[in-house]
């Protein structure tokens, strides 16, 4: 016979709430750690590991040598990018005059949007180049005179879009006006 009283009736597991609300803990979990393992496999950057410190050191030694031969010969630049036609001004002050300049625009997460431009100098220290359009978000800016072997270089940071001028100084150090 039966222990239960004749009244109770017993319904099976998969009627009941608590199974199913268990169940769907598990699954959720297992649907969250899936995606997140996905994500990370899809926007993976590389390792972070740094073999040869010494070769970095003297990396570091040789952009600090940049920016003093900068302040030795006076430099600083503004740079403008026109909303309009897309172009990118700079106006450079100092001792040095070249014939082109290198501008390189650092995207500071992602370096496959990264973009290199060359100015070619027009007059009294202006130079110019057309930029890309819709330039949008963060970067960091370098200008120098050569691709390779440059003797200075002046870096800044800017947001674009932006139709104020941005100062590039040899320390990095940036200015709107």
């Amino acid at each position: 016979m039966s222990s239960l009283p004749s009244g109770d009736k017993v319904t099976p597991w998969y009627k009941q709430f608590w199974p199913w609300f268990l169940i769907g803990i598990l699954l959720s979990s297992i649907m969250f750690s899936i995606t997140f393992a996905v994500m990370s496999v899809k926007s993976f950057d590389g390792m972070v590991v740094q073999e040869d410190y010494y070769k970095h050191g003297k990396a570091i030694n040789m952009v600090l040598a940049k920016q003093d031969r900068a302040r030795e010969l006076n430099l600083s630049a503004d740079l403008r990018l026109d909303p309009l036609t897309s172009d990118i001004v700079i106006d450079l002050s100092g001792d040095a005059r070249p014939d082109r300049l290198y501008l390189d625009l650092i995207f500071p997460t992602e370096d496959d949007r990264d973009q290199s431009f060359v100015l070619e100098h027009v007059r009294d220290g202006r130079y110019i180049t057309q930029g890309p359009d819709n330039l949008r978000y963060r970067w960091y800016l370098q200008i120098q005179p050569a691709l390779e072997n440059a003797d200075w270089r002046l870096t800044g940071e800017a947001t674009f879009p932006d139709e104020n001028s941005v100062a590039l100084m040899p320390g990095g150090r940036t200015e709107s006006e």
